[in-house]
């Protein structure tokens, strides 16, 4: 009988957070803490995909880079990209595969640096808007617009910052391997801060750009390839409220499609918080997928027995 295939998604401060240093040895803890809650999905029954973001390691490694300049050539923002998603694919595997000796589990787990393709006419490009890596100084703000072509916005008291363009994905280059490993019963990490972005040239060839993908949207397209059964995302709370914040707060233990499009037409799920993870979640179930979990990393357990977190269903059921 075919297993079911999970995907659960989590960002990158969950192997970084905002009160740690950031050390070696703090992000391997995390990494553990991370794979325990990956052990309790495949023992419920499911194959796994894993995407993780990139953002703090990413932001660190362009401000080590910018430290180094006079010394070390530094790389493009794809570059480390491709180097987060080795770096963080390394922790997660390890401790992946120790969780799962420890549970006496044989699967074998595998790490695919992945190549994500935008399109290169996608609006985003015209309007960069997320920013990246450190803070620079006007004089050097005003080299590097003059000299890169960069894109720089003013933090007030902080300096100068980069921005750039967040394209939708369209298209996981690795989809088919990605879909063969998951299928032969392999867990497979992939497309780690939502993928390597990179657009097809005038020439038919891959190109890499700079630009970040939400790794939301990145997961619910490998889902819907891939035709998962559940669709995780894990964020920092429980379960998805209407009137987040306020005293009217109210959490949802469920909400079909067509209510979740409802609540996000009406402004309920914000562009910088919720609102990327329900679009994805809607994208997913209406290409055909089945059901969208989200909630917290420590209510994961709970929630896979339907005592907690927030599912997102094609319509109600009778």
């Amino acid at each position: 009988m075919k297993k079911k295939i999970a995907l659960i998604a989590f960002g990158g401060n969950a192997l970084l957070p905002k009160n740690q240093r950031g050390l070696q040895s703090e992000q391997k803890k995390n990494a553990k803490k991370a794979a325990q809650l990956m052990i309790h999905v495949v023992k419920k029954g499911f194959d796994l995909i894993i995407v993780h973001g990139n953002g703090p390691q990413v932001g660190n490694l362009l401000i080590q880079m910018e430290e180094s300049i006079n010394k070390v050539p530094p790389f493009s923002l794809e570059m480390c990209d491709a180097m987060t998603e080795g770096s963080i694919g390394f922790m997660l595997e390890k401790a992946v595969l120790n969780e799962l000796r420890k549970n006496s589990l044989d699967n074998d787990v595998a790490t695919l640096i992945s190549e994500v393709v935008v399109d290169r006419e996608d609006p985003a490009f015209d309007n960069p808007s997320k920013p990246i890596g450190p803070f620079y100084s006007k004089y050097r703000a005003q080299m590097l617009i003059r000299e890169k072509k960069w894109t720089m916005i003013e933090d007030a008291g902080r300096g100068y910052r980069k921005v750039v363009p967040s394209p939708k994905p369209i298209d996981v280059i690795p989809k088919r391997i990605i879909r063969d490993l998951v299928h032969s019963g392999k867990i497979v990490i992939a497309a780690g801060g939502g993928g390597i972005p990179v657009i097809i040239n005038g020439n038919g060839l891959f190109q890499g750009v700079e630009a970040v993908i939400d790794k939301d949207f990145a997961s619910s397209l490998i889902a819907r390839e891939v035709r998962c059964d559940l669709f995780i995302i894990l964020t920092n709370v429980p379960r998805v409220s209407l009137n987040f914040g306020t005293s009217d707060e109210t959490p949802l233990s469920i909400m079909t499609v067509e209510e979740a499009e409802q609540y996000l037409e009406e402004g309920q799920f914000p562009p910088g918080s919720m609102g990327p993870k329900i679009q994805a979640s809607i994208e997913y179930i209406k290409a055909g997928g089945t059901e969208v979990l989200i909630t917290s990393a420590s209510h994961l357990k709970s929630a896979l027995i339907n005592r907690s977190g927030t599912r997102i269903i094609r319509a109600a059921r009778s």
